[in-house]
């Protein structure tokens, strides 16, 4: 376990790696125009555009965690880190379509690999009792690289260009550099070589199906509205660049708050119920905007937005649940498996959207992750308590 004076820094690289991380990865929701605009991409191309680097999520994630099992968690953050800013620079040369989608591709590898690898750290660093309040912070660098991404989508976009903006995102690579040369960061490879017979037999692979089956129904909520809500904002209801980038930030804001609020929740009265808590303001917010929006008056539509974005900070608790569920041994490979393949699953989220909104506009557009918001609700009891539990290893029990 990493000595407690080294929490700080293995939080602040990981929330560095997580914030651009998530930046890079919904950056193009804000870019989708011009790169649709330039590159020629009908509609239904640019919604499975979208869904490539969440594809690609799922092959890095698994890759990346089985590696930092064997290798070292510092050395695989540092790679993956590398690798998504890499795609980013091929996004932004692009000389055609199938070179931003190989670009998306490589966004993905790379993202798919870092979110376990940098929660895994923190989780095997922090006191039981606090652990999910400091996976809720940690997980705040999503709200964190939305506002980001909003913020150079609706101002810098304009002025400089899509491929420029992508170019200047590859600097990231530099946080990669110093993770890498940094001795604070854990870096030694957890013992393995567990027989298939050992992992089903401590309930490994049933975890597993559970927590997917959770993070398919968790993430889905979220992509089928932040992947397509700045397109929404623009086009359907004609808002100005000034509003658009307000009603963003102001559901940003309330997931940064609904973070942290989550961490400390999930602490005091368990995983399971904060779940179901959050989720169920989520579904509460997306019900009047789905089906009253043209008739809500400015205030109530603020009020929305702010909780459909607190609602959402429930995405805080999967950091230290895998965490939690997961053997020290293979906590890399399952984290990043189960996580990831939940977020490539979100490939169809954006065509799901599309076809809803096609067949009901917006009332269907937003159903989608109403649904999703109930079902997770639900879900979660499937799974057990694990709040303020050691982490557990392969010869527990």
């Amino acid at each position: 376990m990493t000595a407690p004076r080294s929490v700080g820094r293995v939080y602040l690289f990981a929330l560095l790696g997580w914030t651009f991380d998530f930046y890079d990865l919904v950056l193009l929701g804000f870019l989708m125009e011009p790169v649709a605009r330039d590159l020629g991409l009908s509609p239904t191309e640019r919604a499975w555009l979208l869904g490539v680097a969440l594809g690609a999520s799922g092959l890095g994630g698994i890759a990346a965690g089985a590696l930092a099992d064997r290798v070292g968690k510092r050395t695989m953050l540092a790679w993956t880190v590398l690798v998504y800013s890499l795609g980013s620079l091929v996004c932004g040369l692009a000389p055609n379509a199938w070179g931003f989608v190989a670009g998306r591709a490589i966004v993905g590898l790379g993202v798919g690999g870092e979110w376990a690898i940098g929660h895994g750290m923190l989780a095997e660093s922090v006191a039981p009792a606090r652990r999910g309040r400091w996976a809720a912070a940690l997980q705040s660098g999503e709200p964190l690289g939305v506002a980001l991404a909003a913020v150079v989508g609706y101002l810098v976009l304009p002025r400089a260009g899509w491929r420029v903006v992508l170019v200047a995102s590859s600097v990231t690579a530099l946080i990669a550099l110093a993770a890498r040369r940094s001795v604070h960061l854990p870096d030694e490879p957890a013992s393995h070589g567990a027989s298939l017979r050992t992992l089903i037999g401590a309930g490994v692979a049933r975890r597993m199906g559970a927590a997917w089956v959770l993070g398919v129904l968790k993430l889905g909520t979220y992509w089928t509205c932040y992947t397509w809500l700045p397109t929404f904002l623009h086009r359907e209801m004609h808002q100005d660049v000034a509003r658009s980038l307000t009603w963003m930030l102001t559901a940003q804001t309330g997931q940064l708050l609904g973070m942290v609020a989550f961490g400390i929740v999930a602490d005091k009265v368990g995983r399971r119920p904060a779940f179901t808590a959050f989720s169920l303001v989520t579904a509460c917010a997306l019900a009047p905007l789905a089906f009253a929006w043209r008739s809500l008056p400015p205030p109530l539509f603020w009020a929305a937005m702010f909780a459909l974005g607190f609602g959402s900070g429930c995405t805080a608790g999967f950091g230290a649940l895998l965490a939690e569920l997961f053997p020290t041994e293979v906590r890399g490979t399952a984290m990043g498996a189960t996580y990831n393949l939940a977020r490539a699953a979100q490939l169809l989220a954006p065509v799901a959207v599309q076809a809803a909104v096609l067949r009901a506009g917006l009332a269907g557009g937003l159903s989608v992750p109403l649904v999703l918001a109930m079902l997770t609700a639900s879900w979660v009891w499937v799974l057990p308590e694990t709040r303020g539990i050691a982490l557990p290893t392969l010869g527990d029990g």
